[in-house]
């Protein structure tokens, strides 16, 4: 018997539901309006009211309006074909609504029923499984897509039966388990789970330590992320974070990109719907969009569809990791996220926290990022999830709410600066400022020395201190003038714009200079920091000027030059030739 209730009080998107019956937090429950049934999900229970945020505009709703209560909390359904599709916090398919505006109360399928999947099944009768154990695969856009022993079963179960290999639509049951009661149940290749639980089929959480190729230097040589990590990118407007992301998830080695636009602008969400099917996978060769998902919601959107999508966006995450794949999941913005958990928590008239944001938002920016992470599977394999949000403080303040609470809890920070922006330094992530926390693991270190260089670590502090020296003497020389500092002042300075220039700026729009590989990271870091390392002897500031530009722009075309090539090598000789030169200076 389902609850039902009477709409007793509404305030925009929060209606309060007197119900006739047991109600539980999260739960889902319909409103009628006018015939149209809109979705809601219960937030608060005190005595026989239930308060609900509704997922749609509450216009036309009134007192009296009836509610049914679902039993069950906010859910997705997993399966194969998810893979391309473009849905909304609620994991409706946008592609299949119709018109250029969503329809209140309109929900579509996730899934295609009628698809053939070419199922080849890998668990046998007799086998012993358990909740997230492999039954069987099909392929999807080139990727195996296992499907599992739902997650919500419980305890161990033994297979009856699973069909032979063929063609079958998501519906058919394609095994067959019997529990330690002797009861039957049946396995299709559809499943669902809440999104506010995290998915926990798994042997161990390991801390993450491999580092995740991203062909972007400033993060990959100076800031790495590991498969599992957590990273933040944190920036005011027109510095560069959806170019960055698009960047990171285009070339970062996964094998599934999510990308939850949450609140953005219309216009921002059009550019990813335009652009990302005409990428092409670096890695394949083949269009990006084939194993990318997209979760979209406008910032014109209700707000409780908002907060759902990261939620939604991380649940499907979870479910490919399972998998033992490597998932990428970008987040834009969490700042919107957080905005729209501030409007409820207004509503509900709760103790405001700073900026009015809810006082327990340290709390859940944390919880959901823990949901990220690399882990070890109950058949040995392994998968991740690795999540980077980027936050849009109000003026570029980054010491607002949700900056401050993210970065105690993510482990790489990206400050994108305004100042380099403005210099056209892209990406215009802070050296200084920004860190990698993953620089600080025993395992990282071993993993680096092993697949990298034993000297990569050390020559990655050099780099850091470096440019720390070149700011506080590029701040020196502005207040006392270039006359005000000794020579050699200017040499150091010289030699951090070199790293600057050569290593942590990249062109983003260039075929060559856009990927970077770590073989190639390492020469360049191990050219450039020789090059630190030797001494010089100028006369005055505007001779080491003077050499470091045309020094910075020979390196620079090597970045421009495809690796190892003629043009290259080229390039490498004439900068042989200006070091050379400056030493025979140095010596006479």
């Amino acid at each position: 018997m389902t609850t039902k209730g009477t709409v007793k009080g509404i305030v925009s998107n929060l209606v309060t539901v007197e119900v006739d019956g047991p109600v539980s937090q999260n739960e889902i429950c319909y409103i009628t309006v006018g015939g149209v049934r809109l979705m809601a999900e219960v937030i608060k229970v005190i005595g026989r009211n239930a308060y609900v945020q509704v997922f749609e505009s509450t216009r036309g709703m009134r007192v009296g309006d009836e509610a049914e209560f679902m039993g069950h909390m906010l859910e997705v359904t997993l399966g194969p074909g998810m893979l391309s599709r473009n849905y909304d916090g609620l994991q409706n398919d946008l592609d299949k609504m119709d018109g250029v505006f969503l329809k209140r109360g309109e929900y579509t399928y996730p899934l295609d029923n009628d698809r053939l999947w070419d199922f080849k099944p890998l668990a046998k009768a007799g086998d012993t499984v358990e909740a997230g154990a492999w039954l069987g695969e099909v392929e999807e856009n080139a990727q195996p897509h296992r499907i599992m022993v739902p997650f919500k079963f419980e305890g161990t179960y033994k297979v009856k039966s699973v069909v032979a290999a063929g063609k079958y639509p998501v519906t058919h049951t394609i095994a067959v388990l019997t529990d330690e009661q002797g009861a039957e149940h049946e396995v299709t290749m559809i499943q669902k789970w809440p999104v506010k639980r995290a998915i926990t089929c798994y042997k161990e959480k390991p801390r993450p330590y491999k580092l995740l190729e991203t062909g972007v230097r400033i993060i990959d040589t100076v800031n790495p992320i590991v498969e599992g990590g957590t990273g933040f990118i944190p920036g005011p407007f027109g510095t560069g974070k959806t170019v960055l992301q698009h960047a990171i998830s285009k070339q970062a080695e996964a094998d599934i990109v999510i990308i939850a636009a949450c609140g953005e602008r219309a216009n921002e969400i059009v550019e990813i719907f335009v652009e990302f099917p005409e990428l092409v996978d670096p890695h394949t060769g083949r269009k990006l969009m084939e194993r990318t998902i997209i979760i979209a919601n406008t910032s014109n959107m209700p707000v409780a569809a908002r907060e759902a999508s990261v939620y939604t966006a991380m649940t499907i995450a979870e479910y490919y990791r399972s998998m033992g794949l490597k998932v990428l999941l970008m987040a834009d913005s969490t700042s919107r996220w957080a905005q729209a958990l501030r409007e409820m928590s207004n509503r509900l008239e709760e103790l405001p926290g700073p900026d009015a944001f809810p006082m327990d938002l340290s709390a859940i920016v944390a919880n959901f990022y823990a949901r990220a992470g690399m882990v070890v599977l109950n058949n040995g394999k392994t998968g991740s999830v690795t999540f980077i949000g980027t936050v849009s403080p109000a003026g570029g303040n980054l010491k607002e709410p949700v900056t401050e609470n993210t970065k105690k809890v993510a482990r790489c920070f990206y400050a994108l600066e305004q100042a380099r922006a403005d210099r056209k330094r892209y990406p215009a992530v802070n050296p200084i400022d920004s860190y990698s926390k993953y620089l600080e693991y025993p395992e990282f270190e071993a993993y680096v020395s092993e697949h990298i260089s034993p000297e990569w670590l050390g020559m990655v502090n050099e780099v850091k201190t470096r440019m720390l020296r070149g700011k506080e003497i590029a701040e020196q020389i502005n207040i006392l003038g270039d006359d005000g500092v000794p020579v050699d002042y200017h040499v150091t300075f010289w030699k951090s714009e070199l790293i600057d220039f050569v290593i942590l700026q990249q062109d983003a729009f260039d075929a060559t200079d856009s990927v970077t590989p770590l073989e190639r990271q390492e020469y360049m870091m191990k050219r450039v920091i020789d090059i630190c390392h030797q001494d010089f002897a100028f006369d005055n500031f505007s001779e080491v000027t003077d050499y470091f530009k045309r020094l910075i722009n020979v390196l620079k075309q090597m970045n421009y030059s495809e690796f190892r090539s003629e043009q290259f090598e080229n390039y490498s000789r004439q900068a042989e030739t200006l070091l050379q030169e400056a030493a025979a200076e140095s010596k006479q």
